[in-house]
């Protein structure tokens, strides 16, 4: 299938230990049980922790009972998020509806305000970090801690439980050796005249967090800063005059036939394709720019008005047990609970030293005020700078 999912642009704060370790909507059908109460009484809907259903037998009787869960955005080659829902499912007979796996984090926030009390709303929602601060401003998410939240470092949640970041990952550059006579390794290699028309991003910056995150790169590597992503919008646009900027928008299907044979992108991506593709004669090589070290973390939330309240909160303590969090490293995306993981000997080891390896960690992350500023910078020059 196809992992376009343009994914909006993220902000993520200044991060731990686990920053270091980053070296590599439901769907119109049926309607569901409607969520009865949790254990004592309480609401699924207001719920805010385990403890609230009794322990996780009475989460795990609440979800069943529901028997479905909404998700939104999830294509199942990003993060492994499809064999995630694949053992999920396995694991709790709970069906799972995945709405526009390759759309944009802004689709989530828009399905859960137009779907407001409808059955067919998600329940919930992977964001990039900017998108998910703005639908807890908006009062669109429900305060929830999974039983390792005091794990998850306090620079990667909100306070509240109203979001956390679950996984991530480095820009990356990678190309078809088989095709690219020498693959680049850094933002400076892009701009040689033997890449004619080769050089593509996943999706337009705009809209999409892979592409934005690429230019945020793209500036690191020219002069610019957290503070300032012009710079990364002029290296587009030398790409664009040299001849080597292609538009074609990277998916795996553009991979496999040849349309887009260098790729900048998110690293688990791109060392998820290099895995697809090699029974197919596609040498996809994967470099993390050394000019240009960029990582960004997504967040899970809870959507306030979830249909499937109770299976909602139980796809979350899936997602952050050692299984989920060793799923997402099984889709070579860093965890957030890493490096809590490493300590108690629950990471998956084997998985971990899989990672793309990184020359530079990146380690300080932009504030919300820098994202705003870049998305804003963005959005009014990406399209002159790329037309030109």
């Amino acid at each position: 299938m196809s992992v376009h999912r343009a994914r909006s642009a993220a902000f993520a704060a200044v991060l731990t230990a686990a920053a270091l370790s980053l070296t590599a909507c439901g769907s119109a059908g049926s309607s569901s049980a409607k969520s009865g109460d949790a254990a004592g009484g309480k609401n699924a809907k207001t719920a805010t922790s385990v403890a609230d259903f009794g322990g996780m037998d009475g989460l795990v009787a609440a979800a069943k009972k529901e028997g479905k869960l909404h998700v939104i955005t999830l294509p199942r080659d990003w993060a492994n998020y499809g064999k995630l829902m694949d053992d999920f499912k396995a694991k709790y007979g709970i069906e799972i509806e995945d709405e526009n796996p390759d759309g944009a984090s802004q689709d989530e926030i828009n399905a859960v305000t137009s779907r407001k009390g409808q059955d067919r709303a998600p329940d919930v929602l992977d964001l990039g970090s900017a998108f998910a601060i703005s639908a807890a401003k908006q009062g669109l998410l429900a305060p929830y801690k999974v039983v390792d939240f005091d794990k998850i470092p306090d620079t990667m949640k909100d306070p509240a439980g109203l979001r956390y970041n679950d996984y991530g990952g480095y820009m990356s550059i990678a190309c078809d050796a088989k095709k690219v006579a020498a693959c680049p390794k850094t933002f400076a290699d892009l701009l040689k005249p033997e890449y004619k028309g080769m050089v593509a991003l996943n999706g337009n910056p705009t809209k999409a967090g892979a592409a934005f995150g690429a230019v945020y790169a793209a500036a690191l590597a020219n002069g610019g800063s957290l503070d300032n992503i012009q710079p990364g919008i002029d290296f587009f646009a030398k790409v664009k005059q040299a001849g080597n900027f292609n538009p074609v928008e990277v998916t795996p299907a553009t991979i496999e036939k040849g349309e887009t044979p260098i790729s900048i992108d998110w690293s688990y991506l791109n060392a998820g394709y290099a895995d697809k593709f090699k029974d197919k004669g596609i040498d996809w090589q994967v470099s993390i720019p050394s000019d240009g070290s960029y990582a960004q973390y997504y967040n899970q939330a809870i959507n306030k008005d979830a249909p499937h309240p109770a299976a909602a909160r139980l796809w979350e303590e899936y997602l952050y047990s050692a299984e989920g969090q060793n799923g997402f490293l099984g889709g070579y995306a860093t965890p957030a609970l890493f490096d809590a993981m490493k300590t108690a000997g629950t990471l998956d080891n084997t998985l971990a030293a899989k990672l793309p390896p990184v020359e530079k960690p990146f380690t300080t992350f932009p504030t919300q005020e820098q994202t705003d500023a870049a998305k804003k910078t963005v959005t009014e020059n990406w399209a002159k700078a790329i037309a030109g």
